[in-house]
C-alpha cells in the first residue's frame, strides 16, 4: 500500500517484497545442492542453499513481526484468517504423517514373503517402549502442559509466568531431541535394514524434525515475549506455535502407540 494512503479496510494489502523471489532461488539452489550429494557429491553442495534458504526465512518473518508487532496491519480479521491458514497447515501436516503410517501398517498387516511373513521381522530387534520412549513420552506431555500455562498467563496478563512457562517448554524440547538422537545412536538397526527400519524412521525421524523446528518456534517466541511482544488480543505468532507444539504432542503419542509399544510386541 502507497506511503500515507488511507485505509479504509481491516485487510493487511503488503507491501511488495523481495522474499518470494529469493526464497525460491534458494529452495532451487538447496534442491540442487541435495540432488549432488545424493549423487556423491561433498556435503558441502548443500550448504549455500540451506544458508540462503535460512536467512530468507529470518529477514521475511522479522518483516512479518515488525508489521504485525509495531505497524499494526494485523487486524483482528487478519489475525482470523491467519489462524485459518495455520489449520489449514496443520491439516496438510496431519496427512503428511498419515502417509508413515500407512506405510507402516501396511507392511505390518500384510508382511511379504521378503521378511518372513512376520512383524517386526525377525531380523529386528526393537526398542523397548518403557524406556527412553516412555520417558519422551512423558516428556512431551510435560512440555503440553508448560505451554498451555504459558498461554493462558499470556491471556492473563502475567508476562513473568509467560516467559517461565516458555523457558521450561523450550528446555523440554530440547532434552526430547537429544533423547531421541541418543536412541538412534544405540539402535540395533539401520534405515536401510529393510521395511520395518524404513518407515519407523521415517515417521519417527520427521516428527523428531518437527520437535526440533516447534523448539526453534517457541524460542522465537521466548526471545519476542521478553522483549515485551503478545498481548491478550493481539498474540498469533505465539498461539500458533502453541497449536502446532500440541500437535506434534498428539502425533507422538499415536508414534509411541503404534510403533514402538504395538509394533514391539503386540503385532506378533
Amino acid at each position: 500500500m502507497a506511503a500515507g494512503a488511507a485505509r479504509n479496510h481491516d485487510y493487511h494489502l503488503v507491501d511488495p517484497s523481495p522474499w518470494p523471489f529469493l526464497g525460491s532461488m534458494g529452495a532451487f539452489a538447496l534442491a540442487i545442492g541435495a540432488v549432488a550429494y545424493f549423487h556423491g557429491a561433498s556435503l558441502l553442495w548443500v550448504v549455500p542453499g540451506f544458508v540462503w534458504v535460512l536467512y530468507v526465512m529470518v529477514a521475511w518473518w522479522a518483516d512479518v513481526v515488525r508489521e504485525a508487532e509495531h505497524e499494526g496491519h494485523h487486524t483482528p480479521v487478519v489475525q482470523l484468517h491467519m489462524r485459518y491458514g495455520m489449520v489449514m497447515f496443520i491439516a496438510s501436516e496431519v496427512m503428511f504423517f498419515v502417509a508413515w503410517f500407512w506405510a507402516y501398517f501396511n507392511a505390518a498387516f500384510y508382511p511379504t514373503e521378503a521378511i518372513g511373513h512376520q512383524w517386526p521381522p525377525a531380523s529386528i530387534e526393537t526398542f523397548n517402549p518403557w524406556e527412553l520412549p516412555f520417558i519422551n513420552t512423558l516428556i512431551l506431555l510435560l512440555s503440553g502442559t508448560t505451554v498451555t500455562w504459558a498461554h493462558h498467563a499470556m491471556l492473563e496478563g502475567d508476562r513473568k509466568s509467560l516467559v517461565q512457562g516458555l523457558i521450561l517448554t523450550v528446555i523440554l524440547g530440547a532434552i526430547f531431541t537429544m533423547l531421541q538422537a541418543f536412541e538412534y545412536s544405540h539402535a540395533a538397526f539401520g534405515f536401510k535394514d529393510g521395511i520395518y527400519a524404513s518407515t519407523f524412521y521415517m515417521a519417527t525421524g520427521f516428527h523428531g524434525f518437527h520437535v526440533l523446528v516447534g523448539t526453534i518456534f517457541l524460542a522465537v517466541c521466548l526471545a519476542r515475549a521478553v522483549k515485551g511482544h503478545f498481548k491478550p488480543n493481539h498474540h498469533f505468532g505465539f498461539e500458533a506455535a502453541a497449536w502446532y507444539w500440541h500437535f506434534v504432542d498428539v502425533v507422538w503419542l499415536f508414534l509411541f502407540a503404534c510403533i514402538y509399544w504395538w509394533g514391539a510386541g503386540a503385532a506378533h
